[in-house]
C-alpha cells in the first residue's frame, strides 16, 4: 500500500513531477550534459593544440641550438684557411658577412635564407682549401671539418623533426572543430623550415679531405 502510495506522488500535482513536469527536467539535464561535455572537449582540444605548439616550439630550439653551434666554428675555419691563402680575401669576407646575417636572422623563413646564403659561402672557402694539400693536412683543419659535417647531419635530422612538428600542428589547427579552438585561442600557422633549392636538400658536408 505504502508503494502504491509513493509512486502515486511522483504523478500527482501535490508531488511536484507531473508528467510534463519530468519531460522539462529531463530536457534541462540533457542540456546541462552536452554543455559539460562541450566544455570538456574544447579544454580537452586546446591543451592538444597547446602541446602540439610546445613540440614545435622545442624542436625549433634544438635547431637553434645547432645553428649558433656552427656558428662558433665558422670563425675558426675562417682563421686557418686565411693563414694559407690570404689573398682570398673576398672570400672570407663573405663568409663572416653571411655568418653575421644568419646569426641576426629572427624568423624561421629569414633564417632558412641565411643559413643557404652561409652555407654556399662556406662551400666557396672549401673550394680555397682544395688549393692547399697541406692546410687539409693539418690536425686543425681536419677537426674542424669533422665538427661542421657533423652538425650539418644534426641540422638536417632535426629539420625533418621540426617540419614534421609543424605539419602536426598545421593541420590540427586547420581542420575542424580544432579551427574553431584556433582560432578563439589565437593559434596560428607555424612556418616551414624550408631549403627552397632542391640540390640543397641534401645534406651538406663541410669535409676538406681528399
Amino acid at each position: 500500500m505504502l508503494g502504491i502510495i509513493g509512486l502515486s506522488s511522483l504523478t500527482h500535482p501535490a508531488g511536484g513531477l507531473t508528467g510534463p513536469n519530468i519531460l522539462a527536467w529531463a530536457i534541462g539535464w540533457q542540456e546541462i550534459v552536452i554543455i559539460v561535455i562541450a566544455v570538456l572537449y574544447y579544454i580537452s582540444k586546446r591543451n592538444s593544440i597547446i602541446a602540439s605548439r610546445n613540440r614545435v616550439d622545442e624542436s625549433w630550439s634544438g635547431i637553434d641550438v645547432q645553428l649558433k653551434r656552427r656558428h662558433d666554428l665558422v670563425p675558426n675555419l675562417v682563421e686557418t684557411v686565411k693563414g694559407y691563402a690570404e689573398h682570398e680575401s673576398s672570400t672570407f669576407e663573405k663568409t663572416t658577412q653571411a655568418r653575421a646575417e644568419a646569426m641576426a636572422a629572427q624568423s624561421v623563413e629569414d633564417t632558412a635564407k641565411a643559413e643557404q646564403k652561409l652555407t654556399q659561402a662556406l662551400a666557396d672557402v672549401k673550394a680555397v682549401a682544395e688549393n692547399y694539400p697541406t692546410l687539409r693536412a693539418t690536425e686543425n683543419f681536419q677537426q674542424l671539418s669533422r665538427n661542421l659535417s657533423e652538425l650539418e647531419d644534426e641540422i638536417q635530422a632535426s629539420r625533418r623533426i621540426y617540419n614534421s612538428n609543424v605539419q602536426s600542428f598545421n593541420t590540427t589547427i586547420e581542420q575542424f572543430p580544432g579551427s574553431i579552438v584556433a582560432n578563439q585561442g589565437g593559434f596560428t600557422k607555424r612556418e616551414f623550415f624550408e631549403i627552397e633549392d632542391a640540390s640543397e636538400r641534401e645534406p651538406v658536408s663541410v669535409s676538406f679531405k681528399d
